[in-house]
């Protein structure tokens, strides 16, 4: 350890202690002194601004999810259009969550909600999301995406509903012709939106032209293309799957075919085992602007169009309009 007034090896700095800098005054005198004093002044002032610079430069932590799995509970149009498939990664990178997606018909979707079986739900069934959120099952709903729903069927259309401009005619025709329509049957957006349609028109379909699924969007379409049959579909989902059927979209446009997109938590006051945390953060990445322009653009480059319109931060009195 140098004494006070001795030169340091490194950097040729004073000591300066009480004692050394009496001792420097005598032997250096006033004028060198002043001039050794700036000089560690602004040595001293570089040092903190190069502590002050690396501690701005420093990144910024991000943080770990203490609970890091995510269960996803969504309709099955999300998956069969590959949307999911583009979304989930940059979600997960982006947050550090593991979303584990778990495709059912809305309405299965809504009860695993309803459950707790679920973290976050994304779905196409406003008449019923609307009991679990009023139940407080359901919170922070946001309105992310819509598109619509289309009456598919063979080209030659035997029922002879091509053009038509109201949905419930289109199924008045196939019911009278018995022309073989394909169902969902599985309680999920598309099949309630179906029955939607049957009860407008007056009809109980029933009989062996009427038949059921029991599954996913993209398998009905590809039952329906094998009995050349009829189905309700979403636009998004036929698109997609369009390669792989012999289906022709014949009636669309009726505002009565509308179909909307929510995101929602669950509510973890009444599920504790509920990751809050997780389902909150993609609940919000679903309805942030870099989200919704991806949606905005998904499917442009395969189809020629978008398969679903962005739509948060509306109501659901401007969508489609």
């Amino acid at each position: 350890m140098p004494k006070a007034g001795e030169k340091l090896e490194q950097g040729g700095q004073y000591l300066i202690t009480e004692r050394g800098l009496l001792k420097l005054i005598k032997q250096k005198g006033i004028k060198r002194l002043s001039l050794l004093l700036v000089n560690l002044l602004i040595i001293g002032g570089l040092a903190l601004s190069g502590c002050a610079t690396q501690k701005e430069k420093a990144p910024a932590q991000s943080k770990t999810p203490k609970v890091k799995d995510v269960i996803l509970a969504t309709t099955t149009s999300t998956v069969d259009t590959g949307l999911l498939d583009v979304l989930i990664p940059k979600f997960e990178e982006k947050t550090g969550y593991k979303i584990k997606t778990i495709p059912a018909g809305s309405g299965q979707a809504l009860a695993m909600g309803e459950k707790g079986e679920a973290d976050v739900l994304l779905v196409h069934s406003p008449k019923k999301e609307m009991p679990l959120v009023t139940s407080g099952v359901a919170i922070n709903r946001k309105l992310v995406m819509h598109n619509d729903f289309v009456i598919v069927g063979p080209a030659d259309d035997p029922a002879g509903i091509k053009g038509l401009k109201s949905s419930a005619d289109a199924f008045k025709k196939i019911a009278e012709k018995k022309a073989v329509f394909i169902s969902r049957g599985d309680n999920s957006g598309t099949h309630t939106k179906e029955l939607d349609i049957w009860k407008q028109a007056g009809i109980t379909p029933e009989g062996a032209w009427y038949q059921q699924s029991g599954q996913g969007m993209g398998q009905t379409l590809l039952m329906a293309s094998e009995k050349k049959g009829y189905t309700l579909t979403d636009r998004g989902t036929f698109l997609a799957q369009q390669k792989n059927i012999k289906l022709a979209i014949l009636v669309e446009g009726d505002k009565a075919l509308l179909n909307i997109y929510h995101v929602m938590q669950v509510n973890p006051q009444k599920f504790s085992k509920v990751n809050a945390d997780g389902a909150k953060a993609f609940v919000e990445f679903m309805v942030s602007p870099e989200t919704q322009k991806i949606i905005a653009d998904f499917g442009k480059d395969k189809y020629g169009q978008a398969l679903f319109v962005p739509d948060a931060g509306k109501s659901e009195d401007e969508v489609g309009k």
